[in-house]
């Protein structure tokens, strides 16, 4: 059952859509480099194509009714999209859901500090990652400052030609003959990963004793984040700063048929999830873009799956729509279809003993279907039902979708998990679906460029005919 590459299938129509799309998804990943930022960035498109805030909505005593678009965010990290469809609510929703959060490293509460003339931020890692991988790389902040008058500060240093750029710094080989002796997870460990931010002693007044003063590196920083952001050390408890890799996507291989880029798990699939909504006509169903923050953690926390922010949500619709009840709401939930959107990792030929080539995700395949994740005996797994695949190959296939089946790498190796079962405790049909990735969690991610444009398709005949 190999599926064909999808590139051999193209007209020249279809491949200047696929470029069109890869481009505007390429600006999303330089904009949204953060969960906060691609709220933003998702808010911005839907009111251009007339969603509204559900809450004006609410609040202005309005109704809804078969056509309407409107969204709802959660402490600017997640945010939910709906279009109302003909059918009743209770008759079930169809939904994609994806994550905007992504491995990275975060900047601590008390971070600030100066070593031998060196000024450092103390990080801690978010998510699963190889921490050898983010040393010596150019890196950038992405963040917040919350001061205490209520004031939030956006704070991005490093995405401009102009600005300065950061990084975590490495031993020299010369000198690391015992360094490579460790194993790879002991290589560079967390307390190592600070953040090299400045050099440069501020100059003042020698004392009384002809002495300088102390931190005078640490001290500059402070004088320039005073004077940028009118931010003083105490500021650090209440800031939100991520580090990432610095730099724009960009499209790779001599024939451009690829995007690298850092963040693609899984912006990849919440960029194409939100394509696809703001590109429905009319739906028969209420069609719903479901995306949210910390699935690299867990899905914890009120911004990760696990709150009640979709559940409260889809009360507050059904309330609008004339249709709320207790049980009406655990009805339309029991009656929905997910696909839940998430990467999957695609088969590379350097790692290939990690694979089980038959059951693999190929680049150029098509979206990827996982009929379960988990971790060896399926530990953890959402396993979807044969009747609900069925269903998913016919739309697939009446659509001129390419899709491919996979899981993730051998079954004694691979593991892995979304936020497929959290919805499946509504009862609801859910399936793990997306895009097949190279170099999943690195600084740098690699996804094929027909995979992008088949999600978007697949997501879209999804939305209408599920």
């Amino acid at each position: 059952m190999e599926r064909k590459n999808a590139w051999k299938s193209y007209e020249e129509k279809e491949v200047k859509e696929l470029e069109t799309l890869c481009e505007e998804y390429r600006r999303f990943l330089d904009q949204g480099k953060t969960e906060r930022e691609c709220v933003k960035y998702i808010v911005t498109m839907a009111k251009q194509y007339g969603y509204e805030d559900l809450e004006e909505v609410r609040k202005s005593g309005r109704t809804l009714k078969t056509g309407d678009k409107v969204y709802a965010v959660n402490m600017k990290k997640a945010i939910a999209l709906f279009q109302i469809g003909k059918r009743p609510l209770t008759e079930g929703m169809n939904i994609l859901g994806a994550h905007i959060d992504s491995p990275r490293m975060d900047v601590k509460q008390n971070p600030l500090y100066e070593d031998t003339d060196f000024a450092y931020l103390d990080t801690h890692y978010y998510g699963g990652i190889k921490k050898y991988q983010w040393v010596t790389l150019p890196l950038a902040i992405h963040g917040v400052v919350a001061k205490k008058d209520g004031e939030v500060i956006d704070v991005v240093i490093g995405e401009d030609e102009k600005d300065p750029i950061f990084c975590v710094t490495d031993l020299l080989i010369h000198l690391a003959g015992e360094q490579m002796e460790k194993k790879a997870a002991k290589v560079v460990e967390g307390e190592q990963l600070d953040l090299l931010v400045g050099s440069r002693p501020l100059v003042e007044k020698e004392n009384e004793d002809n002495t300088t003063e102390k931190e005078a590196v640490k001290k500059m920083i402070l004088s320039i984040l005073k004077e940028k952001y009118d931010m003083e050390e105490e500021d650090f408890l209440s800031a939100e700063w991520e580090i990432v890799p610095a730099g724009k996507a960009r499209e790779a291989g001599l024939d451009a048929s690829m995007i690298m880029a850092y963040g693609q798990d899984d912006r990849v699939c919440a960029y194409t999830s939100a394509a696809a909504i703001f590109g429905m006509d009319e739906v028969d169903k209420t069609a719903c873009c479901l995306l949210v923050d910390k699935e690299e953690i867990g899905s914890v926390g009120a911004t990760g799956m696990q709150s009640k922010f979709f559940e409260n949500t889809v009360a507050e619709i059904m309330e609008l729509a004339g249709e709320y009840s207790e049980l009406n709401l655990k009805r339309s939930l029991a009656a929905s279809n997910m696909l839940s959107s998430d990467v999957s990792a695609a088969y590379d030929p350097n790692y290939a003993s990690a694979f089980e080539k038959k059951n693999a995700a190929y680049f150029g395949r098509g979206v990827v279907f996982n009929k379960f994740t988990g971790a060896r005996g399926k530990s953890g797994s959402n396993d979807a039902n044969a009747e609900y695949i069925g269903k998913l190959r016919k739309i697939m296939d009446d659509n001129n979708v390419a899709f491919q089946t996979a899981e993730l790498g051998k079954v004694d190796i691979g593991g892995g998990g979304t936020i497929a079962y959290i919805l499946s405790l509504y009862g609801m049909n859910v399936i793990d679906s997306g895009v097949a990735v190279l170099n999943m969690h690195a600084p740098w991610e690699i996804t094929s460029k027909a995979d992008v444009y088949e999600a978007a398709k697949a997501y879209k005949a999804f939305l209408r005919d599920a």
